[in-house]
């Protein structure tokens, strides 16, 4: 897995790279880990790299023997993820506790 985000980003590799990462350690059993830019057997690779004005790009690759499946998002822009905190704010008027994106979009 490859992460990329603007020099300015603090954290590395990215929440969303580790949720990623854990996501698939969850669904897939050839996984029990993942480790920032070298893995071990069983383990999925993290690659955080910081390139100036990228906003953030999350690649994944599922390779086999025969063939290799690449997911790719690219943000071209910060709007989204402005956006995604105004829908989260919204969202928590009223309420009290500790929640995730996935409370606010009512995921698993």
């Amino acid at each position: 897995m490859e992460e990329i985000h603007h020099t300015k980003k603090l954290d590395a590799p990215s929440g969303t790279a580790i949720t990623l990462a854990e996501g698939i350690i969850e669904n897939n059993k050839n996984y029990n880990a993942w480790k920032l830019d070298e893995g071990a057997e069983k383990t999925i690779p993290v690659v955080a790299k910081r390139i100036e004005d990228v906003p953030g790009t999350h690649t994944v690759n599922y390779k086999s023997d025969v063939d290799t499946i690449t997911i790719e998002h690219i943000a071209h822009n910060r709007q989204g993820f402005a956006l995604g905190a105004v829908v989260a704010a919204e969202w928590l008027v009223g309420k009290h506790g500790i929640f995730s994106m996935n409370d606010v979009l009512n995921i698993g």
